[in-house]
């Protein structure tokens, strides 16, 4: 089973080193890794070519994207870029982030998951923060979700949920059409992956109404995201956020933004919503 991994960078200097590293030690080696450096400032660039010399299946890419650090399409611009560096014959795909530091079994277990049932798609642990010496989960999401810095697709259902969207939300829409593909999702709280720095700590307003730009492209509707708006203040302990993803979400009504999923797709997604609401009440 071939892992190939492409690895976002922007001014990644002070982190990418220890997550190449975490890498290189995996008792399952990757066959391939591709750093996209997207416009970096530091030195960034120069870590991962002294990882390159060391180890031939590492790799540095460079592109061009937008200035502004938006969630989405900054991100996923850059893994696609990556993607097109790589040939296709890998079975996994991995998108990672490029300042996590991975425990040495993790790919070996990824691999375990995907070769133990065949009908798992995507696969992945769980980010933790540090706070006063001691690695605490980073519950951001519920824990059937597998977070944006460590994605792990099987290669038919990446291609079945037709690759990755350069959307805000890209990250939960990507397991929403794999179910809807029939395939399912596979997280492994024994897999503690350590998060370097805190999720969207440089994201301003306009990053924020992002959030509710995605809840409008994934077809939620006003009940839905309202719900999911205040869940998600609460997690990230400022229940006013609720309000800026709830105006995000209305700007992207007014002007009509492009849906990230089809009508059916949108429905299937409702019911899916309601379903797991339903759940926790009952």
């Amino acid at each position: 089973m071939k892992f190939y991994i492409v690895i976002p960078a922007h001014n990644e200097a002070e982190f990418i080193g220890k997550t190449l590293k975490s890498l290189s030690e995996q008792t399952l080696k990757p066959d391939k890794i591709v750093v996209v450096d997207d416009q970096s400032s530091d030195n960034t660039a120069e870590v991962v070519k002294n990882f390159a010399e060391k180890f031939p299946f590492i790799s540095l890419g460079s592109t061009t994207s937008s200035e502004a650090h938006l969630p989405g399409s900054k991100v996923i611009n850059a893994f696609n870029f990556g993607l097109g560096q790589l040939d296709g014959e890998f079975d996994i795909i991995c998108k990672f982030d490029a300042d996590l530091i991975f425990p040495e079994n993790y790919l070996e277990t990824i691999k375990k998951h995907f070769e133990e049932d065949p009908k798992v798609g995507m696969a992945g642990g769980f980010c933790h923060l540090e706070k006063n010496g001691n690695w605490k989960l980073e519950s951001l999401t519920d824990k059937d979700h597998i977070r944006g810095a460590l994605k792990a697709y099987r290669k038919a259902c990446f291609e079945d949920i037709g690759g990755l969207k350069p959307s805000m939300g890209w990250d939960t829409v990507d397991e929403l059409l794999a179910q809807y593909n029939g395939w399912k999702i596979k997280t492994d709280p024994s897999l503690a992956v350590k998060h370097l720095r805190p999720t969207g700590l440089t994201y301003n307003k306009a990053a924020k109404w992002k959030q509710g730009e995605a809840f409008y492209k994934l077809r939620y509707g006003w009940f839905i995201t309202g719900i999911a708006s205040v869940k998600l203040a609460m997690k990230k302990g400022d229940l006013k956020l609720a309000l800026d993803y709830m105006n995000g979400f209305r700007r992207a009504k007014a002007s009509k933004m492009p849906f990230l999923v089809g009508k059916k797709e949108g429905a299937f997604i409702r019911r899916l919503r309601y379903k797991k609401m339903l759940s926790k009440i009952f």
